[in-house]
């Protein structure tokens, strides 16, 4: 894997993330992110990119479409090795993301309150977070991809080390639990629309 030059931090549990993209700065990498983690990490005096200037599309609909764009998922999923792939982003101004950050709406957190409604639930299904992190955990040979603040150190380590790469090992373990989380998360949205009657 070639050295990582550009991240997208788009997180719900912000536990350490001011830390870890300050310590992704000396490595030279641009951070494009959304929302509450964009001015959390600009408060924290980082320099970021917001997602909408990176695509040139605005969030819309109160925020449900932030990252379901090719220039997200083209940079997340294109095969650096494959020069068709290569080509086709250089024409369509992708540029190659090649690590992600990325934790869910707290949707088993918000349905344990007895008091929620149904609405109130289908608003904290997350759709582009586990769409980005299955794209980016599908090209763990070239993407890293964090769903745990527990492995931002191993991830650091690994870059201060290498020069600001991690290891292909490293990338399948942190893939593998992406998509254990996905299939949890997805578990237990079934789980709780079973439970519903209109």
């Amino acid at each position: 894997m070639a050295k990582i030059e550009r991240a997208i931090i788009s997180v719900t549990d912000k536990t350490g993330i001011v830390h870890f993209a300050s310590a992704l700065a000396p490595f030279g990498v641009q951070i494009l992110s959304t929302g509450g983690t964009a001015r959390t990490l600009r408060d924290g005096g980082l320099t970021v990119t917001d997602i909408s200037q990176y695509t040139g599309f605005p969030e819309m609909l109160d925020g449900r479409v932030k990252t379901l764009h090719p220039k997200v998922h083209g940079g997340l999923l294109g095969l650096r090795d494959n020069h068709e792939h290569r080509d086709m982003m250089s024409r369509h101004g992708i540029q190659t993301i090649d690590m992600l950050v990325v934790n869910l709406y707290q949707f088993e957190k918000t349905v344990a309150d007895p008091q929620v409604t149904l609405e109130q639930a289908i608003e904290n299904i997350d759709i582009g977070g586990p769409a980005m992190l299955r794209s980016a955990a599908k090209n763990f040979r070239d993407v890293t991809v964090i769903v745990d603040p527990a492995d931002y150190p191993r991830v650091l380590d690994e870059m201060a080390s290498s020069g600001g790469e991690t290891t292909l090992k490293t990338r399948f373990e942190l893939a593998k639990k992406v998509f254990a989380l996905t299939h949890r998360y997805d578990g237990a949205i079934s789980q709780y629309l079973s439970g519903v009657a209109l």
